[in-house]
């Protein structure tokens, strides 16, 4: 008995392909950086250094993310990441080097913008009595008899 059945060609299933980090093409999860910036503030000098100097490679070296460049006259210099799961990081450059900016700016690259839950690994449980004793509604009245 046969019990293959012959499709026609139109018939035929297509295997489509899931993107999947760590299968196949790496998705980035940061997608978007704003850098924002004072024109006259002495706390941006740094970060009119870095977009002078550093932004248009950093910019060539990851195509795939959107770069935002915006002056905010009288606030201090500040870079956003908006990430690919609605979350944003924000970080204040203010009065820091090119060479610092340089290293919030990967930060901000590199992180996947999840919060970081894991604080305690374990809970806290105590090994001996309270010197007190277990708390009672009743340690706080006297009783009335």
């Amino acid at each position: 008995m046969n019990h293959s059945i012959k499709r026609p060609m139109s018939q035929k299933k297509t295997i489509i392909s899931l993107a999947k980090n760590g299968v196949g093409a790496f998705v980035f999860p940061c997608r978007k950086i704003e850098f924002t910036y004072c024109e006259r503030s002495g706390s941006s000098r740094g970060m009119i250094g870095y977009l002078k100097t550093r932004l248009i490679p950093f910019a060539r070296k990851n195509p795939q993310i959107e770069i935002v460049v915006t002056p905010r006259p009288s606030k201090h210099p500040f870079v956003r990441g908006l990430y690919l799961n609605g979350r944003e990081k924000g970080i204040s450059v203010r009065n820091k080097t090119p060479e610092e900016i340089v290293e919030t700016v990967n930060l901000i690259r590199d992180n996947t913008g999840f919060k970081n839950n894991k604080r305690f690994k374990k809970p806290v449980i105590s090994t001996t009595p309270s010197v007190r004793g277990i708390w009672s509604p009743f340690n706080t009245q006297p009783h009335k008899i």
